[in-house]
């Protein structure tokens, strides 16, 4: 027998809160195999619906195979119909219940925009006409490689402030750096090739490396940039990953003569040097480096974002290919996701054209800088003694500290005692050891207020930690 109601004020529709409950009946075996249903008048007269609307779920079941009608005799469950549920922990229900509340911490997290200076009223007022204004083709299928007009743009966008070497032909977008990264490692990497990666690197690149297949080999990096030497010469890798104008961690500049080392060593070995450039528009000291890709545009492949410049959410980013890569990437790309955003596209674009971009970036690089130097200032104060690195461009810094070493129990104890997160630069090493003493602080989401709150208690935690906690271990 069923026994169920239905709710006249839910926001499903009767006929599909009858649906729902009859098939859960059948699923579960609570009607049996070749079990004779009620009439549709005795079922709706016990519900209290129209008789059509039981009508209706009757033959959308006797058409999905639930049920079947055998004349002059009635509606029957199907055979075959019921199914042995197995119930499963709800294991991320249950983590949440027993999480703590969430604190008010101060995370010098790097790499991360001021997401309260987004410009939203010019976005929006873009985003407006855009809508209004575009074709009726734009809301059709596009072309793999993004719309030609936002192409274009970009193109003199790189030529003018990158020094980059493009047609539009040869520019992709994609949706972020991440992806772009990824469908470069599947395109280089297919036959098993592996990749050198700048020693210390972030963490989420050698991520999207491994994920997608490819081993990583370390090259060691210091305060000139990845060093060429240390290169195979008997098995070249399918490319070579680095990020010249603001390492991450560490911060540096890539030199000019290990740039040109690393473009020798590609044309030698007929393999590519993959650019990521994703920090390059913030410098505050002097100008900056323009690109490795303009010193050879066929031996690197360019990748840029805007979620560093502009926000996150946007997910757009883009990749500048050498000719012979071309054709093959906007394959991948297109079975990867076909196309990107036309509209955030076209409104990119506009942003772009009218130069509200460049007004951004000047706009973010006066912001940035006096975050910069407000936490500057306030190591100073604090930990007179620090020496700090890749202070020059970027939205992070690293603080060198020489009696200081940066174990996971310390930097546990930091965030417990002081609520703030710090992040050593061995959590980036790949060869582990070797940046114990180093601490790498982002200051581009912070307020000055919050760095300067943040430098002091990190100070008392680290006090506090080097006089009990050291002890103790």
């Amino acid at each position: 027998m069923m026994w169920f109601q239905v709710d006249k004020s839910s926001r499903k529709t009767l006929t599909q809160q009858v649906y729902e409950q009859l098939i859960n009946y059948i699923l579960d075996g609570n009607i049996k195999t070749n079990e004779k249903l009620p009439s549709s008048r005795e079922l709706a007269n016990s519900l209290g619906v129209s008789r059509n609307i039981i009508l209706e779920v009757y033959d959308q079941l006797v058409s999905e195979g639930y049920l079947t009608v055998i004349p002059r005799s009635g509606t029957f469950v199907a055979p075959g119909s019921m199914i042995n549920k197995i119930k499963y922990q709800d294991t991320y229900k249950e983590k949440l219940v027993h999480e703590e509340p969430s604190k008010d911490i101060i995370d010098f997290k790097a790499a991360t925009p001021a997401m309260d200076h987004f410009p939203r009223k010019v976005w929006g007022r873009l985003a407006k006409e855009v809508c209004y204004e575009a074709s009726d083709s734009i809301f059709g299928y596009q072309s793999s490689e993004g719309l030609l007009e936002l192409r274009e743009e970009l193109s003199k966008y790189l030529h003018i402030n990158r020094g980059v070497k493009s047609t539009s032909e040869q520019i992709v977008i994609t949706s972020g750096a991440t992806q772009a990264l990824s469908l470069i490692t599947k395109l280089l990497t297919s036959n098993g090739e592996y990749i050198a990666v700048e020693d210390p690197v972030t963490d989420e690149m050698r991520t999207i490396f491994s994920y997608n297949g490819a081993s990583i080999f370390p090259v060691p990096v210091d305060d000139k940039g990845i060093n060429p030497e240390h290169l195979s010469q008997e098995s070249p890798p399918g490319f070579i990953f680095v990020l010249p104008s603001h390492q991450f961690p560490l911060g540096g500049t890539l030199t000019v003569q290990r740039r040109i080392q690393l473009i020798e060593y590609a044309r030698k070995f007929n393999c590519y040097i993959v650019e990521d450039d994703y920090d390059s528009e913030f410098t505050y000291e002097g100008t900056p480096v323009h690109s490795v890709q303009g010193l050879d545009p066929e031996r690197v492949i360019y990748v840029g974002t805007f979620s560093k410049i502009l926000s996150p959410t946007l997910r757009i980013g883009y990749v500048v290919l050498p000719t012979s890569l071309i054709e093959s990437f906007k394959k991948l790309k297109w079975y990867t996701d076909r196309h990107n955003s036309s509209l955030e596209q076209l409104i990119l674009t506009r942003f772009l054209k009218d130069g509200f971009l460049d007004r951004h970036v000047r706009k973010m690089k006066r912001i940035y800088k006096q975050r910069r130097d407000t936490l500057v200032n306030s190591l100073g104060r604090h930990f007179p003694d620090c020496t700090i690195l890749g202070q020059a461009a970027g939205m992070h810094l690293v603080v060198e500290f020489h009696s200081i070493e940066f174990t996971k129990k310390l930097i546990k104890s930091v965030e417990e005692e002081s609520n703030v997160k710090i992040y050593s630069v061995d959590q980036y090493s790949i060869l582990k050891g070797s940046h114990l003493n180093k601490i790498v602080m982002g200051y581009g989401s912070l307020s000055a207020e919050k760095i300067e709150e943040g430098v002091k208690n990190l100070k008392d935690a680290v006090s506090v930690y080097m006089q009990t906690g050291r002890r103790l271990n």
